[in-house]
């Protein structure tokens, strides 16, 4: 097996220097300040781990569709609807010497859906909240149980996150060396070891480290013998050092810079749009933006394909949905979520009674290539529609912090939708795969969907869904799961898009699909599918029985 070495998985554009030696440095524009993959799902840690850690299942990223091969389990099999079994390859060396175990495999994702720090409680939520447990059957098999079926199970065993680490190293850096303990953790981020081509030597966190090729790498051996990565988080001195041959290559490069860089004959410049989204939130927890209006309105008053053009030259992509390409059948170009219509900004603003008011914007500095640029630009252009924009810089994060308004944030392509299933035809699709009603007649209703409503709402195909679902197939509806001010608006919390589902255009949905009733009723949780099979089945029945 062939991995060659991933320096900016998230960068635009990448700048190479011809270097003749088997060694190179590499100049970012950020580092992490820890590094385990079970509890970063960072862009600058998905840079790092690829080349120092392994995953179970690889994939072909040289392929034109999603194509997973072998990586640490050499086959993978589904024995049950929620059992899924791996065989692990013979012969793995962590970069300490020891030998991968079926114990290290199971102990690599315990400590994430075990919550064995509040990190892995985050990366849990995000990939593995469908995994009830894992464990050993012998000393090269490992089974996986879900709580219900998992269609992405190879994409999921393909993160980063679920990378193989060693349990007996881990346990013996603090503490007890018999007990594995959150300062094991904390010093693991420090002194991390894997299974790649390339382990991890010289880290200095959040500034440096160098990557030494590993000679007992199970695949093909690693083209490096070594490469050194220094964080130089200015754009100015990465290129001054790239042009004094200081570094043979730099990462996170702005358009506007190419041109300066493509003069020079000894430098190239290699790039590629990146399935990634640079986006803007809003806090709908806060009272300045939970109208719909406010947020409707700056967002129509972003000019993309401006900031396109001028910051990133026209080299990006300004999509027109939330969706990519790769997601294939999965892809809808045809949504038109963005619009650019300053007028009509200004009278959501004038409506909503939000006229000469300031709203909070915040950036990292550095940490998104030009995302301190695109802020200043947006608060031009907010106030073009009569908002000032009180422009926060600052390196923390602030997604969590209640007085945050608005900031921005990148959503990079995981895997095509985390709820599995993207629209109520394909979850009819699975019904009846799964209990194929008798021909001419009605499915049995052994199995059934409890639509989402934030995950179907937007679906132009949703009428003929729910004409074909009936009763036996849509057993309940999932509305809110928190309050909201008003029973004719759900309120997304805001991370992606206007953040308003339309209850009472569903509702007519719903009842035109003849359903005689629609209520907001919560039936899920995130214990929900720990549940036994038969009493979620009765109490999802019961809900339906109250909601028709």
């Amino acid at each position: 097996m062939h991995k060659t070495l991933l320096i900016a998985l998230a960068t635009t554009t990448m700048l190479v220097a011809p270097s003749h030696a088997l060694d190179l440095k590499v100049a970012v524009q950020n580092l992490p300040a820890t590094l385990d993959p079970g509890k970063d799902h960072s862009n600058t840690g998905s840079q790092i781990y690829y080349n120092a850690f392994d995953p179970l299942i690889e994939k072909d990223y040289a392929a034109d569709k999603v194509t997973f091969k072998p990586g640490i389990a050499t086959e993978w099999k589904q024995v049950e609807p929620t059992v899924f079994e791996v065989k692990l390859r013979d012969g793995v060396k962590f970069h300490n010497g020891a030998t991968v175990t079926a114990e290290d495999v199971v102990f690599s994702f315990e400590r994430i859906i075990n919550e064995a720090t509040p990190e892995f409680g985050s990366v849990k939520k995000q990939f593995f909240n469908n995994f009830e447990k894992v464990e050993a059957v012998d000393a090269t098999t490992v089974r996986f149980t879900t709580f219900k079926p998992e269609p992405l199970f190879e994409t999921l065993l393909n993160t980063s996150e679920g990378s193989i680490v060693p349990k007996a190293y881990i346990a013996g850096l603090s503490g007890d060396p018999a007990v594995v303990e959150p300062s094991d953790f904390d010093a693991f981020g420090l002194a991390p070891v894997g299974t790649g081509p390339y382990s991890i030597q010289n880290f200095q966190p959040g500034e440096g480290l160098t990557y030494v090729k590993f000679a007992d790498y199970w695949g093909d051996m690693a083209p490096l013998d070594s490469a050194e990565l220094r964080r130089i988080p200015e754009m100015a001195t990465r290129i001054t050092a790239l042009a004094n041959g200081e570094v043979d290559l730099i990462t996170n490069v702005p358009p506007d810079q190419l041109a300066t860089i493509e003069a020079n004959p000894n430098l190239k410049v290699e790039g590629a749009v990146t399935p990634l989204f640079h986006v803007v939130f809003f806090n709908t927890e806060n009272p300045k933006m939970a109208d719909k209006r406010v947020r409707q309105a700056l967002s129509m008053a972003i000019d993309r394909n401006l900031l396109n053009e001028a910051l990133w030259l026209g080299k990006a992509v300004v999509p027109s949905t939330h969706t990519y390409p790769q997601y294939g059948e999965l892809y809808m170009p045809e949504l038109n979520t963005f619009e650019y219509n300053p007028e009509k900004a200004k009278e959501l603003l004038k409506e909503a009674g939000f006229e000469g008011q300031t709203v909070r914007y915040d950036t990292d500095p550095v940490y998104y290539t030009n995302g301190l640029l695109a802020a200043q630009a947006i608060k031009e252009m907010w106030a073009a529609v009569g908002v000032t924009m009180d422009l926060k810089v600052d390196p923390k994060w602030t997604g969590d912090d209640k007085d945050m308004e608005s900031r921005n944030w990148s959503n990079p392509m995981y895997c095509a939708d985390r709820a599995c299933v993207n629209t109520l035809e394909q979850a009819l699709d699975i019904c009846d795969a799964v209990d194929p009603p008798p021909a001419g007649g009605r499915p049995s209703g052994a199995i059934g969907v409890a639509v989402d409503a934030y995950h179907v709402w937007w679906d132009p195909r949703l009428p003929q869904a729910l004409a074909r679902a009936r009763p036996e197939r849509l057993l309940a509806y999932h509305i809110c799961d928190w309050l909201v001010p008003t029973t004719d608006l759900l309120l997304d919390r805001g991370m992606m898009g206007d953040g308003v589902i339309d209850l009472p255009a569903l509702r007519m949905l719903v009842e035109s699909a003849g359903y005689r009733g629609f209520h907001e009723v919560e039936i899920l949780s995130t214990r929900w599918w720990q549940r036994d099979p038969d009493e979620v089945l009765r109490i999802v029945r019961e809900c339906h029985l109250h909601c028709s």
